[in-house]
């Protein structure tokens, strides 16, 4: 998230950023979803090894993400975009497995959860909660 400095008052509860979001503008080039144009902003996922700091890979999104990441034992990386896309990767390599859109920007964390023994991420998208089950290996 793209933030600008400013006074702010913290309150147990609330979410607190110590700024307010900074708009990157809507006159950027844009590409297809996923796909930026050279010099246009973007989001993206990095991943690093924590020993030596160095970049494993990177996904580039269309849009900066406010939502959280969740990575999975199986090595699935789940992550949601303010375009709207839910996307699985493969969590060593960054490789997209499945995107699906979800209508409305995703700014909360996803989650999973398992009932009698079936695996489910769940995501909360706009106004709507969207869950999913996950196939089994």
């Amino acid at each position: 998230m793209n933030l600008a400095k400013m006074p702010a008052e913290y309150e147990p509860g609330r979410r607190f950023t110590g700024g307010a979001p900074r708009s990157m503008g809507t006159a950027m080039p844009r590409g297809d979803i996923n796909t930026p144009v050279a010099g246009s902003s973007y989001g993206d996922v990095i991943a690093m090894d924590f020993q030596t700091g160095q970049k494993k890979w990177e996904f580039k999104m269309s849009q900066v993400t406010d939502s959280g990441i969740l990575t999975t034992a199986s090595d699935l990386l789940f992550v949601g975009g303010r375009e709207g896309y839910f996307h699985a990767l493969n969590a060593r390599t960054g490789e997209l497995l499945w995107k699906q859109s979800l209508g409305g920007s995703i700014e909360s964390g996803p989650m999973t959860f398992e009932v009698d023994g079936k695996q489910y991420v769940t995501v909360a998208a706009g106004h709507a909660l969207f869950t999913f089950a996950l196939r089994d290996n």
